[in-house]
């Protein structure tokens, strides 16, 4: 790149590995560089606004970075348009020098058992959306006045997530910004029991020490461990778990609430390890009324570490609600290359790759969990994305050459102004939400969670956002 037109990149979704992305690449660059991010959803920010549990507002604040990032001359924001519909790849390499493809994992991971589909199952990635007021999970019908029991498949920070959620106590939900329609279910719940099942052992459980420790401080819950169960899990040594700070700190945490006594709280999370569900039971009425399971063991992996074994002993647990959250799953984006066994978008440091020859495609990058695939907190994205942008930019000889590729290799879009692009969008999207507008959902939000103590007053459903975007917007 010899002259002095601007340079322009189109960043694919809003969440935080977009941010991180679209801030890299404005602080980098001298003003030649241009960003325009364009997202599906008319708000910002994806899993801090519609994954981050409503309880954990402190998390939420690292929008504020975004936010910084936002108010660049040099950036612009297109709600309401999804990538393949309102405007293709082909499209935008048109009008881009380069595309940096941001789109997360959105799908859950399933189970592969009888029974997953019964009503009572649900999957962790829509009832957290629900109660985060995620547009697409608005609708969900999640039955809290019926179970008294649910079971919650996983041991990360999202199955936590879940467990705490069921047995908030209403003045502890009170002051979050969870969705209206999920805050009057939640707080009817009659939910008294949550139990968290791992396939592995406490060591190996992927829970981070604020999460585990946070369960204990609960106003209305108890947290039960059995220490039995606990010891007959940590049996089998394992060297990678105690060189691992987080995991000996987990172990300590969770040793600790098998030692104190139950207070008579009126709800209990009970965690149990070795567990792994072999099928979902339905009762009379069709609906989920059981969880059966299988007990497992620690067993030496081929490649070094611990695997999960299955035995020959089983157990069955009734419950009227199960959630499975064994992970999030990319999904693919049309024409863009898939690695379909790992999930993510076929890529080397960030570069996206031809499949069959491995050879990287000019113009295109990708960041974050679609990257990557879903690991990881919200900082890491920052890392990742840096790794994108430096990769970009060396392609397109804005730093020095590295392991870049020559300039000669950059891709040259045939219409890249800033008008042109603008002008194909609004016509393929009439209702487009600028920055402006979400500015104008953000203080509508906020305004009706003044009144009420909080934080905001989330708009769940896409007329709504779009009726106060457009108010303040061209």
């Amino acid at each position: 790149m010899t002259d002095a037109s601007p340079i322009r990149i189109a960043v694919i979704g809003s969440g935080p590995a977009g941010f991180y992305a679209a801030g890299h690449l404005l602080k980098a660059s001298d003003d030649r560089l241009e960003v325009d991010m364009l997202e599906r959803l008319p708000t910002p920010w994806g899993l801090v606004r519609s994954g981050v549990a409503p309880d954990h507002p402190k998390i939420k604040s690292v929008s504020r970075v975004y936010e910084k990032t936002a108010a660049n001359p040099r950036f612009r924001y297109f709600g309401n348009v999804t990538f393949g519909l309102h405007v293709s790849r082909e499209q935008l390499l048109e009008h881009y020098h380069a595309i940096v493809y941001a789109t997360g994992s959105p799908s859950d991971r399933p189970l592969g058992i009888a029974g997953e589909h019964l009503p009572g199952s649900h999957a962790a990635t829509e009832f957290v959306g629900w109660y985060n007021g995620h547009p697409d999970h608005t609708d969900l019908e999640v039955d809290l006045l019926s179970a008294e029991r649910a079971v919650v498949i996983g041991n990360g920070n999202v199955a936590l997530d879940v467990a705490r959620m069921l047995v908030l106590s209403p003045s502890e939900l009170a002051p979050t910004d969870t969705a209206d329609d999920a805050l009057a279910v939640l707080a009817a719940s009659q939910v008294s029991e949550v139990v968290v099942i791992g396939r592995r052992g406490p060591a190996q459980a992927a829970f981070t020490n604020p999460e585990l420790l946070e369960l204990g401080e609960l106003a209305d819950a108890d947290v039960i461990v059995s220490g039995e169960e606990l010891e007959r899990a940590l049996a089998v040594p394992d060297p990678e778990a105690e060189a691992d700070a987080t995991a000996r700190r987990n172990v300590e945490i969770l040793r600790s609430y098998a030692e104190r006594a139950p207070t008579g709280r009126s709800k209990r999370i009970v965690l149990r390890f070795l567990l792994s569900p072999a099928a979902l039971l339905a009762d009379e009425q069709g609906r989920l009324g059981a969880v059966e399971l299988i007990r497992n063991e620690l067993v030496a992996a081929p490649g070094g570490g611990l695997r999960a074994q299955p035995t020959a002993e089983r157990e069955t647990i009734p419950a009227g609600l199960a959630f499975r959250a064994i992970g999030y799953r990319g999904v693919p984006l049309p024409g863009v290359p898939f690695d379909e066994r790992s999930a993510v978008i076929a890529n080397e440091g960030g570069r996206v790759i031809d499949l069959e020859t491995g050879v990287p495609l000019p113009g295109e990058y990708v960041v974050g969990w679609i990257k990557r695939g879903p690991s990881g907190v919200i900082g890491t994205n920052k890392r990742d994305a840096q790794e994108t942008v430096d990769a970009l930019l060396a392609d397109l000889a804005l730093t020095g050459d590295g392991n870049g590729r020559s300039p000669r290799g950059a891709h040259v879009p045939g219409t890249p102004d800033a008008a042109s692009v603008e002008a194909l969008l609004r016509a393929r999207q009439a209702d487009l939400v600028t920055y402006a507008g979400w500015e104008a959902i953000d203080r509508h939000e906020r305004a009706l969670g003044e009144q009420s103590g909080r934080p905001r007053v989330k708009l769940t459903r896409i007329e709504e956002l779009l009726r106060v975007a457009a108010a303040k917007q061209p």
